[in-house]
C-alpha cells in the first residue's frame, strides 16, 4: 500500500530545477526522477489516510477509566460491537494542477470511496491524472477494493504517460492493473469491486475511462457544462430505452443497479475509453454518486463550483462537498476538480519548500455509528 507523502521535500532554485531529497543531487524542472538515484521527485498520492492513524470506537474511547476495547479487521468495535471511523473518513488532496476531497458522509459508517491524483510533464505541457473508485457496499471489505484498485491506476497511468504511451492504451492498461489488483484481495465468491472512473487532462484533450455510475464533468461558463459519462447502471439503460423519464429512473429502486464494475467476480473488464476536446477554458469534475444524486446536471455543478474552481479547485471542492451534505451526504462523497488548461504556478522563491504533494486533513464531528453493522 502506498504511504502518502506529507511533503515532497523537494527545495526549488528559481527557474534551475529542484534538489533531490535523497542524494542531495540536481534535476531538472519537469524531470520525474532523480537521474543521481532514481527518487521519484512527483509521486501520486491517494486517500489511504493520515500517516500513523489509529482507530478508536468513538463511544468506548469516552470512558477514560477503561481501556479502549480491540478493533476487529473488519473495522468493528470488539466490545460494542459499533463500526468505527477510519482515518480515510475526511482526506484532501491537493497538488499544483488539481485537487480533491474525499468524504464519509452522514449516513455511512465509513468512507467506501477513494481517490488517487499525480502529476507529470510530456513533450506538450503539463499533464494531470485522476482516479475515482467507489466501493460497492454489498461486497466484502469495499473500502479496501477502492483504494486499491485507484492505487494500482494511477501508477499504471503515471508510468505510461511518462514514458509517451497513447492515453487511451494507457487507460486501458491501468484498468487491468486496478482489475488484477482487486482480484488479488478476493475471489469469484467473495468478491470485493468497485466502480471506476479515471481522467487524464493533457494541453489539448481529455481521455476518460470507466466503469460503473462514478462520473465526469466538463463545467464551463463560457461554453455549455456537460456529463462526459455515461452511467453502466440500469437507471441509465431504461432511460435509453425510453421506458423512463432520468427523474424517474432516479426516483426507482434500480436508480443504483450497476452493470459493470471491477472486480475478483469479473472475467474480464470491459471500460469505456473516449477523449474530450474541451472548447475553452473550463474545469473537469470527476465524483462518485455522493455528489450527482443531489446534482445530476452540468450546470447544477457549474453553478456551485464556479468562480472558484478555475483558480482554487480545493475551494470549489469544499463548496460541492457542503452542498452534498447540506443535501443529506447519504453515501460517501469524491470530487476531483482539474482546471483547464493546465497552468502550473509561477515559481517559488529561492529556497522556499514547494507543496506541490501536501495532503491536508480536516476532521469533521463524527456522528455516534448505529450498533451492529450496517
Amino acid at each position: 500500500m502506498m504511504t502518502p507523502a506529507l511533503d515532497d521535500g523537494l527545495m526549488h532554485d528559481g527557474n534551475t530545477g529542484v534538489t533531490c531529497p535523497t542524494c542531495g543531487g540536481t534535476a531538472g524542472a519537469a524531470d520525474s526522477f532523480c537521474e543521481s538515484c532514481g527518487t521519484e521527485l512527483a509521486p501520486p498520492v491517494s486517500s489511504a489516510g493520515p500517516p500513523g492513524y489509529t482507530a478508536q470506537c468513538p463511544v468506548c474511547s469516552l470512558d477514560d477509566s477503561a481501556k479502549p476495547g480491540p478493533i476487529s479487521a473488519e473495522g468493528y468495535c470488539e466490545s460494542c460491537g459499533r463500526k468505527v471511523p477510519s482515518g480515510r473518513d475526511h482526506v484532501e488532496l491537493s497538488l499544483e494542477l488539481l485537487a480533491g476531497v474525499t468524504d464519509r458522509g452522514l449516513r455511512h459508517p465509513r468512507n467506501e470511496d477513494a481517490m488517487a491524483l499525480a502529476t507529470t510533464e510530456s513533450p506538450a505541457g503539463p499533464v494531470a491524472i485522476a482516479v475515482v473508485c467507489d466501493g460497492v457496499s454489498s461486497s466484502p471489505n469495499p473500502e479496501d477494493a477502492s483504494l486499491t484498485g485507484a492505487q494500482a491506476a494511477v501508477r499504471m497511468l503515471l508510468s505510461s504517460i511518462r514514458r509517451g504511451d497513447d492515453p487511451d492504451e494507457a487507460s486501458m492498461a491501468a484498468v487491468r492493473q486496478a482489475h488484477e489488483a482487486m482480484t488479488i484481495l478476493g475471489s469469484p465468491s467473495r468478491a470485493p469491486s468497485a466502480t471506476y472512473v479515471s481522467v487524464i487532462v493533457g494541453p489539448e484533450d481529455v481521455t476518460l475511462c470507466w466503469l460503473g455510475d462514478s462520473r465526469a464533468y466538463w463545467l464551463a461558463t463560457e461554453s455549455e457544462s456537460t456529463r462526459l459519462t455515461r452511467d453502466d447502471s440500469l437507471a441509465e439503460e431504461l432511460v435509453a430505452q425510453g421506458q423512463m423519464t432520468e427523474a424517474e429512473a432516479m426516483a426507482s429502486p434500480q436508480a443504483h443497479v450497476i452493470t459493470r464494475w471491477l472486480g475478483a467476480d469479473v472475467a474480464a473488464p470491459e471500460p469505456h475509453v473516449t477523449r474530450f476536446e474541451p472548447p475553452g477554458r473550463g474545469v473537469v469534475l470527476v465524483c462518485s454518486d455522493g455528489l450527482w444524486n443531489y446534482q445530476p446536471e452540468a450546470a447544477g455543478l457549474a453553478q456551485i463550483a464556479f468562480p472558484d474552481a478555475l483558480h482554487d479547485p480545493s475551494s470549489a471542492a469544499d463548496a460541492l462537498l457542503k452542498f452534498a451534505l447540506d443535501a443529506g451526504g447519504m453515501d460517501n462523497i469524491t470530487i476531483v476538480l482539474i482546471p483547464f488548461p493546465l497552468v502550473r504556478p509561477a515559481p517559488l522563491p529561492r529556497r522556499i519548500r514547494h507543496d506541490r504533494l501536501r495532503l491536508h486533513h480536516r476532521r469533521r464531528p463524527e456522528p455516534v455509528p448505529a450498533r451492529g453493522r450496517p
